[in-house]
C-alpha cells in the first residue's frame, strides 16, 4: 500500500481521468438517439434501432470487460486505461462520420471491445485504498461520473443544437486529451509483486460470474447488481426518447435534464456519501437507496409535466448512493491480487445488464410511442424499471439477513 501522500496524489490523478472520460461520454448522450433518427422513418423504428446500437456496444463490452480486467491484473492498470482512451476516440470519430446505421453499429462494437475504463478505474482505486475506505472512494469516483454528466450533456445539447455530429468530434478530442494525460502524468497503481498471470480460461464473462458469486460475502448481491443494473441501463436507453415523446424535448432540453441527474449524483457521492455511510453503513444505505429509486421510477412514469421530472430527480438523493455502496461491499470480499478481475466481473455484469436493458426497454418504448402524451401507459418503461428495483431490494434484504445469521454480533464478555 502506498503512503498517504502518494495515495492522495494517485487518487487525484484517477479522478481527473474519470472526469474527462465521463465528460466525453456524457457529451454524446443527448444526441445519439437523434443521430439514429436520421436513418429511420418514424419514432417506433428509431426506438428499435437505437436499441440495436445500444446492444451492440454493451454486448461487445460484456465479452471484453473480464479480459481487460484480467490484463490489468497482469500488466497494470495504466496500459489498459490508455487502450480504453484510444477505443473511445475511435468510437466517437467513426460515429461522427457515419453515413449509415451499419457504420453506427460497427463503431459501437469496436468502442465497446476496448473500453473498460470504469472497471479498471475502480480496480485502480482498490489498489491504493484500504478495504474499509473503498466505498467512500468509489463514491468519489462516482462523483466524477456525476460531474461528467453535469457538464457533458449540457455541452452536448448546446453543440447538438448547432450540428448533431459536432458533439462526437468534441468527445473524440476529449478522449485524445485523456490519452495524452494518462501517457505523461498518470502513475501505475499495481505493484509488480501484486500482479499475476492471465488465466485465459477464466477471463470470460461466465467464469467471472462464477468466481464473483463464489466470493465470501457476495452471494445474492450479484442478483441485486443485476436487477439494479438493468433498471439503470433501461433508464439510460429510454430517457432521451421518453423526454422527446412525452414532452417534446430536443437535445438542449434533454441535456439540461441529464445535467440535473448528474448534479444530484455528484452532490451525493462527492459530498454526502461519507456521512451517509458513517451514519447508516453500506448495507442499510444500499437498501434505502433501492427504495428511493423504486419510487423515483414510478414518479417519472406518471409525470405529465416536465417540472415533475426535475422534482423527482432532486428527491431521489439516496438512489445515487446505491452503486458505490454495493461496489464497496463486493470489493471488500476480494483480495488485492484479484481486484481487477473481480471489478472486471462487476463491469461485465453491468455490461450484461446493458445488453438486456435495450432489448426490453427500447421495444417497450416503441410499443407505446404512438400513444397520446397524456396517456399513463407511455410511462411503461419507467414502471418496468420500478419493478426491477423492487426485485433488487427483495434480494438485498434476503442477502443481508442471511449474512446476519451467518455472522451474528459478538456479545461483549463481562469483566472478570
Amino acid at each position: 500500500m502506498q503512503t498517504a501522500t502518494a495515495q492522495g496524489a494517485a487518487m487525484r490523478f484517477i479522478m481527473l481521468v474519470v472526469l474527462i472520460d465521463m465528460l466525453a461520454v456524457g457529451i454524446i448522450v443527448p444526441v445519439l438517439p437523434a443521430i439514429v433518427g436520421q436513418f429511420t422513418t418514424d419514432p417506433s423504428e428509431q426506438a428499435r434501432w437505437y436499441g440495436v446500437v445500444a446492444v451492440s456496444y454493451a454486448l461487445s463490452q460484456f465479452v471484453s470487460a473480464p479480459i481487460l480486467g484480467a490484463l490489468s491484473d497482469r500488466f497494470g492498470r495504466r496500459p489498459v486505461l490508455l487502450l480504453g482512451f484510444c477505443g473511445l476516440a475511435l468510437n466517437f470519430f467513426t460515429t461522427a462520420l457515419a453515413t449509415s446505421l451499419w457504420m453506427l453499429v460497427a463503431s459501437r462494437i469496436v468502442g465497446g471491445a476496448v473500453q473498460a475504463n470504469a472497471a479498471v478505474a475502480n480496480a485502480y482505486v482498490a489498489d491504493i485504498t484500504a478495504p474499509a475506505d473503498r466505498a467512500k472512494r468509489f463514491g468519489m469516483l462516482g462523483a466524477m461520473f456525476g460531474i461528467g454528466f453535469i457538464l457533458g450533456p449540457v455541452i452536448g445539447g448546446v453543440l447538438g443544437g448547432i450540428d448533431l455530429r459536432l458533439p462526437f468530434f468534441a468527445a473524440g478530442v476529449l478522449a485524445l486529451a485523456n490519452l495524452a494525460y494518462g501517457w505523461f502524468v498518470l502513475p501505475e497503481s499495481l505493484l509488480p509483486a501484486q500482479r499475476r498471470p492471465v488465466d485465459w480460461w477464466s477471463a470470460n464473462p461466465l467464469s467471472s460470474f462464477k468466481k464473483l458469486v463464489a466470493l465470501k460475502g457476495v452471494g445474492l448481491l450479484v442478483g441485486v447488481l443485476a436487477f439494479a443494473g438493468v433498471a439503470q441501463f433501461s433508464l439510460y436507453t429510454v430517457w432521451v426518447l421518453y423526454g422527446s415523446l412525452r414532452f417534446g424535448w430536443g437535445p438542449t432540453e434533454n441535456g439540461w435534464s441529464l445535467f440535473a441527474v448528474g448534479m444530484v449524483s455528484a452532490v451525493v457521492q462527492g459530498g454526502l456519501l461519507g456521512r451517509l455511510l458513517k451514519q447508516f453503513g453500506a448495507q442499510r444505505l444500499a437498501m434505502a437507496g433501492l427504495v428511493s429509486s423504486s419510487l423515483a421510477f414510478l414518479g417519472w412514469g406518471l409525470a405529465t409535466q416536465p417540472w415533475v421530472m426535475y422534482a423527482v430527480i432532486f428527491a431521489n438523493l439516496l438512489g445515487a448512493a446505491v452503486s458505490a455502496s454495493l461496489q464497496g461491499l463486493v470489493s471488500a470480499a476480494a483480495d488485492e491480487r484479484t481486484q481487477g478481475q473481480t471489478l472486471g466481473a462487476v463491469s461485465s455484469l453491468n455490461s450484461l445488464a446493458a445488453v438486456v436493458a435495450p432489448l426490453v426497454a427500447a421495444p417497450l418504448m416503441a410499443t407505446v410511442s404512438h400513444l397520446p402524451t397524456t396517456d399513463w401507459r407511455i410511462g411503461a418503461p419507467m414502471f418496468f424499471c420500478a419493478v426491477l428495483q423492487v426485485l433488487a431490494l427483495v434480494l438485498a434484504v434476503l442477502h443481508f439477513r442471511h449474512q446476519a445469521r451467518r455472522n451474528p454480533p459478538v456479545s461483549p464478555q463481562p469483566a472478570a
